[in-house]
């Protein structure tokens, strides 16, 4: 069940273009934090692209359409990739992008973050911190609930 707290105004839902722009913001920090893990396993511009566009998206210069189509590019990039870090770090570019079409795919940014630290064998606490570390006043509430509802659901 999608979390309403992540609807659009637009959309009928609360989160207001500001928060939204501030998510993606976000979501584009977790994503280029871990980019260098793809970009060990490839030269593949498509997810620092998709950084690119979700932070152009964020300050308000680029449309929805675009940010999903950086996001299909991201996507496409993870699927090419045998390493399990850089297919995460690719899609974590990718979710961070999509968060222009859907707020809440900002989640799925941190969590792929987490996923392709994991996969270097690494601890994802570190990553974890450093995340909320990143967060805004304005949504740190919003984001550590809904991250700590999802750590529930998929690790009860």
């Amino acid at each position: 069940m999608r979390d309403r707290r992540f609807v659009a105004v637009h959309r009928g839902g609360p989160l207001d273009v500001v928060e939204h722009r501030i998510l993606a913001a976000w979501a584009a920090d977790c994503a280029e934090h871990v980019l260098t893990l793809f970009a060990e396993s490839s030269s593949d511009d498509r997810p620092r692209r998709a950084i690119e566009v979700a932070r152009a998206w964020a300050r308000g210069e680029v449309s929805v359409g675009d940010a999903q189509k950086a996001a299909l590019g991201a996507h496409a990039a993870a699927r090419a990739m045998t390493s399990n870090s850089a297919t995460a770090a690719a899609r974590t570019a990718g979710h961070a992008v999509a968060t222009a079409h859907m707020a809440d795919h900002c989640l799925g940014a941190s969590l792929y973050a987490l996923k392709a630290v994991e996969a270097t064998g690494a601890s994802a606490d570190g990553e974890r911190a450093w995340q909320v570390e990143q967060l805004p006043d304005e949504v740190r509430e919003l984001i550590v609930s809904a991250l700590e509802s999802r750590r529930t659901v998929l690790c009860p």
